[in-house]
């Protein structure tokens, strides 16, 4: 398996494509998104479990029911949430993908990122869909990648190769995501295409497998969206002997997806609202999975701790705090903390209790971009990741005035 260029064209018969059709006021900014199958592929699909879901995902969730899709359409500037005619509006989104580009309305996946609860005129991308349609290209990823963006400050995208009984396959995506994000999924856009051959029941037991451990262990802030939904398209032109059942094939293509949403939970956390710093939470030790995952989590979440990473605060009474609220089967006499980065690792914690170490030290390793925050429960076999980000001032800039 190796990283190659392309994003969510890499795969092949994938083009995407991005333009400002007028949703967003910056005309600076693309809004409109569109990514093409050249044939009809197997999907699947994971939404956020917020009550309050955007009318997209319900248009979604109906039009690939049967398992396949050709086309993805995403604005940014509004979320299509909360509004009396959402429904209509994603549907006369994918009335106009397939009128021009000449498929079936019902095999286009349709989202919206943004404003909550603002009205979503279709005329801006009615008038902008020649347009799109002529933007796609196998050169359109990044075009794409910046059409789904919202506060992000940087593109998210990645592409592997890998094989499946000798045949070469790749898999690619774009993501945005960078507020509103916590668990559990989905908590950010996230569209993958793929040109391997797989069933569209093994593609979504893959994809909701996957996202227990990735997805579904990120928080930036505590807030789960409403909008947000991970896709993933696979139109089988990379012409391997199609996935249809568990095992050395469906380990790899796990393999290679895995790869990707890892990819994007370290770049979405990374680019959190405001934040400076990337955390990468491990547990390990924990008499269980649902523990490690628990512990993780808690800590991640925990904004106290959030706010001495930024300010380079080697706080680890904060990390044992969060594990106490967060978990049960947890011995905390026997727990273990460490902080680690590109500088060194600094241990503050044995066994439940403090441990003489340099403040210089710490200090020196908290300042890094990338922290990792390294817990032993010491009280079993099982561990996990979790990923979030510092809590700054910045956050509270960014969100006090978001709408308007």
């Amino acid at each position: 398996m190796k990283i190659i260029e392309g994003g969510v064209c890499a795969a092949q018969g994938f083009k995407s494509g991005g333009i400002h059709c007028g949703i967003r006021k910056n005309r600076s900014k693309r809004d409109l998104a569109l990514i093409l199958s050249d044939k009809k592929a197997t999907a699947a699909a994971v939404y956020t479990t917020n009550l309050v879901k955007g009318a997209p995902l319900t248009v979604t969730k109906s039009n690939i029911s049967d398992g396949f899709a050709q086309a993805v359409i995403c604005n940014s500037g509004n979320a299509n949430t909360c509004n009396a005619n959402g429904i209509e509006i994603a549907t006369d989104m994918c009335n106009l993908v397939a009128s021009a580009i000449n498929i079936d309305a019902k095999d286009v996946v349709v989202a919206s990122t943004g404003v909550i609860g603002e009205p979503l005129s279709i005329e801006p991308i009615k008038n902008g869909m020649a347009s799109l349609a002529e933007s796609v290209s196998v050169d359109g990823n990044l075009a794409a990648a910046e059409a789904i963006m919202t506060t992000d400050t940087k593109v998210k995208s990645i592409a592997v190769s890998f094989e499946i009984d000798g045949v070469e396959c790749k898999i690619g995506g774009i993501a945005k995501g960078s507020g509103m994000i916590h668990p559990n999924m989905a908590t950010m856009l996230v569209f993958i295409t793929t040109d391997c051959a797989i069933s569209a029941e093994m593609l979504q037991k893959a994809l909701s497998s996957d996202i227990t451990e990735t997805f579904n262990m990120i928080s930036v802030d505590g807030d789960t969206s409403t909008n947000d939904m991970v896709t993933v398209l696979a139109n089988g032109m990379a012409g391997n002997a199609e996935i249809t059942a568990e095992g050395e094939a469906f380990s790899n293509f796990m393999k290679a997806l895995n790869t990707v949403t890892v990819h994007f939970c370290r770049s979405i956390a990374a680019d959190g609202e405001g934040a400076t710093k990337l955390l990468e939470c491990k547990v390990e030790g924990a008499q269980s999975l649902s523990t490690a995952k628990s512990a993780a989590k808690a800590v991640i979440c925990s904004s106290l701790l959030k706010a001495a990473m930024f300010g380079a605060d080697a706080n680890w009474g904060r990390v044992l705090c969060a594990i106490g609220y967060g978990t049960t089967d947890v011995d905390v006499n026997k727990v273990d903390v460490s902080f680690k980065s590109a500088k060194g690792q600094v241990d503050v914690c044995k066994n439940g209790a403090g441990i003489p170490f340099s403040e210089e030290k710490a200090k020196e390793v908290l300042l890094e971009d990338e922290i990792d925050i390294l817990i032993n429960l010491n009280n079993g076999e099982f561990s996990s990741t979790a990923w979030g980000c510092d809590l700054t001032y910045d956050y509270v800039k960014i969100n006090g005035d978001y709408r308007t």
